[in-house]
């Protein structure tokens, strides 16, 4: 992280939205002009915007609040570290299990090998969003594993309920929905043996402000300053759903699958509307019913009302 120390403290002078020229900068950094104007660019690799005005100095396009460890701690219960710049929180927890307590959360600013389902690339730029891993170690074993990313779905969706943002939505099985636009994903990657304990990573990054077409693809995005109308505390976002994974985790391993389908079915996005589930070279078409208790997605077809583990799911209507 030393690398990284002057970028990072360059970030927290400019996190107020104000000028500063690159002298006072160096000034209070003990560096030259021309070091802070290389340190300028690294960051702007990270993916933030900052704007150079001659005369005036450097300025953000918008206020940054950064993660803050100090007040993180002191809101949740569980070991937190939090890592600026890091290359995944998935991958830096799955590589630590063995020394891990369970429930321990990996945080950052930035992710230069972000990574969602299906090896698909996270872009994560530094500030602009949620980058959150945790580990828990489940008892039940890789079997009781199944349909976990719903309970994490669920977890997340109550906790922001609790914040006052409603009208947030769930797509089985592991993506946040607003008005049919996917604000955060959940990957949730996992290790063990028959007849042990499986060790899960359980990730998500949500769009808090980042531009709609950052992840290049050509699904529609939203990001929380969207559908809250309003920037919302990244620290305080941040340990309530920390709490609230922690909780719904606890809760999982209680009562598994049981006390989550109706709550799931409740956020669903698709229930009652004409989907298709893609699996490879096959399509399924029909009405979307929900879950069942194992996790699974309920479609009623022609052929009445069949279940399915796998698959990603689209609207009829938008193919």
């Amino acid at each position: 992280m030393k690398e990284h120390a002057i970028k990072l403290s360059i970030l927290s002078v400019l996190a107020d939205g104000s000028f500063h020229s690159g002298e006072g900068l160096g000034e209070q950094l003990g560096i030259s002009r021309a070091a802070v104007s290389k340190h300028i660019k690294g960051i702007q690799a990270w993916g933030v915007d900052v704007f150079s005005v001659q005369g005036k100095g450097y300025k953000l396009a918008a206020p940054m609040q950064l993660l803050d460890q100090n007040e993180l701690t002191q809101r949740i219960n569980v070991p937190l570290e939090l890592i600026p710049v890091i290359g995944s929180t998935n991958q830096h927890l799955l590589e630590r299990i063995s020394h891990l307590q369970s429930g321990s959360v990996c945080l950052a600013e930035y992710q230069s090998q972000g990574r969602g389902r299906r090896g698909r690339e996270w872009v994560s730029p530094f500030g602009c969003n949620l980058y959150l891993s945790m580990y828990w170690r489940l008892e039940a074993g890789m079997a009781g594993a199944m349909g976990l990313s719903l309970v994490v779905g669920v977890a997340i969706v109550e906790a922001m309920e609790k914040l006052g943002i409603s009208g947030i939505k769930l797509k089985w099985p592991n993506d946040l929905y607003f008005q049919d636009k996917k604000l955060a994903g959940i990957l949730v990657e996992m290790s063990g043996q028959a007849g042990s304990a499986a060790h899960l990573v359980i990730g998500m990054g949500m769009n808090l402000r980042m531009a709609n077409d950052t992840q290049g693809i050509t699904q529609p995005w939203t990001s929380l300053a969207e559908v809250a109308q309003e920037d919302i505390d990244r620290n305080q976002l941040a340990a309530e759903l920390i709490n609230a994974l922690e909780a719904a985790l606890t809760e999982y391993e209680m009562t598994g699958m049981q006390g989550f389908v109706e709550r799931w079915n409740r956020l669903d996005n698709f229930l009652n509307r004409e989907i298709r589930l893609i699996m490879g070279n096959r399509e399924v078409e029909g009405i979307s019913r929900g879950i069942n208790e194992q996790g699974a997605v309920l479609i009623e077809t022609p052929a009445g009302l069949e279940t399915y583990i796998g698959g990603e799911i689209s609207l009829r209507k938008l193919e």
